[in-house]
């Protein structure tokens, strides 16, 4: 097996890391994943695992560069091998982007992986959950998106439908759950709780691949400010990754006995967490990830086409 990217992550709790001159190893279970060292250019270790020192002489020594991180995706350090020049190029290419030129395609596809989801349970459930006018004005938007030559009317128009966008969804989902939009910690409902904890995870996942392609997670091109890179990324996948997860749970596996609501916040019932956690490790593609984390890279380095992944 070879690596997808130069940079490969390893995700979760009990893994085994080892390798020879020649290959990495990584246990996990019953699983045993082989590459070739020299394919191998980022190890990214990610939650507690075992570390073989042949893992980290060997890895050093093939010129790979070992980051570590909390198991939400939290970077806490790294090893280089001796006399190592961290790679800048990327970093000064992302520094120089028109963020225009990413942030357009970015807020395009957002907002036609929620139309997608939108038409899907409107056909699932059979029935309009559509107001008068708002499937119109959202087609409209993404026309608008399509077009627009400045920052401000991108962002405006990405916030706007994606509030409408949850406010939808609400009437899909049992009215007694309380969720009628997406809000700000804390949460009062589990449909919020349920997406917080699955936008976080998918949140360490971007992360970890965009650190892993020497990427700036906090320089962005539509968002701004700490993590709005990872925010770029994770929004046109967050439909397919989280939602349908999170609106299966609210429509079908959740009762009153799997949270608790008070004037403060909402908290979830540690059984439910689990098997929620275990349901969004199924639908978080991490190859997918990586992938348009290679897209954005190459684009940035080589002038080479942007599109993005979405559905």
């Amino acid at each position: 097996m070879t690596a997808t990217q130069p940079w490969l992550p390893v995700f979760g709790y009990g893994g085994h890391i080892k390798a020879t001159t020649q290959e990495l190893v990584i246990a996990h279970g019953s699983t045993t994943r082989r590459y070739p060292l020299q394919a191998v250019k980022h190890l990214l270790v990610v939650g507690g695992h075992t570390l073989h020192t042949s893992a980290v002489t060997n890895l050093l020594k093939a010129g790979a560069v070992i980051t570590f991180f909390d198991i939400d995706g939290t970077p806490v350090g790294y090893l280089n091998p001796y006399g190592y020049r961290p790679e800048s190029g990327v970093r000064t290419a992302q520094e120089r982007a028109a963020p225009h030129r990413f942030a357009q395609p970015l807020a395009t596809a957002g907002l036609q992986s929620k139309l997608l989801l939108l038409e899907e349970l409107c056909d699932r459930t059979g029935q309009d959950i559509f107001y008068t006018g708002e499937l119109d004005f959202l087609y409209q938007a993404r026309e608008e998106l399509a077009v627009s030559v400045t920052m401000e009317g991108l962002r405006r128009l990405s916030r706007l439908t994606g509030d409408m966008y949850y406010e939808i969804l609400s009437r899909t989902l049992p009215p007694e759950l309380g969720f009628r939009r997406r809000t700000n910690r804390p949460y009062r409902d589990p449909v919020n709780a349920m997406f917080s904890l699955g936008y976080a995870m998918l949140y360490g996942n971007c992360c970890v691949s965009l650190i892993g392609a020497y990427l700036d997670p906090d320089l962005g091109m539509l968002h701004e400010g700490a993590g709005s890179l990872v925010y770029d990324l994770i929004e046109p996948q967050k439909t397919v990754m989280v939602d349908r997860t999170v609106i299966r749970f609210a429509g079908e596996e959740i009762s009153e006995k799997d949270y608790e609501c008070s004037e403060k916040r909402c908290y979830l019932d540690a059984t439910l967490s689990t098997r929620l956690v275990q349901a969004l490790r199924d639908s978080i593609d991490q190859s997918r990830i990586d992938t348009q984390v290679q897209i954005l890279r190459d684009a940035l380095l080589t002038n080479a086409e942007f599109h993005v992944l979405y559905w």
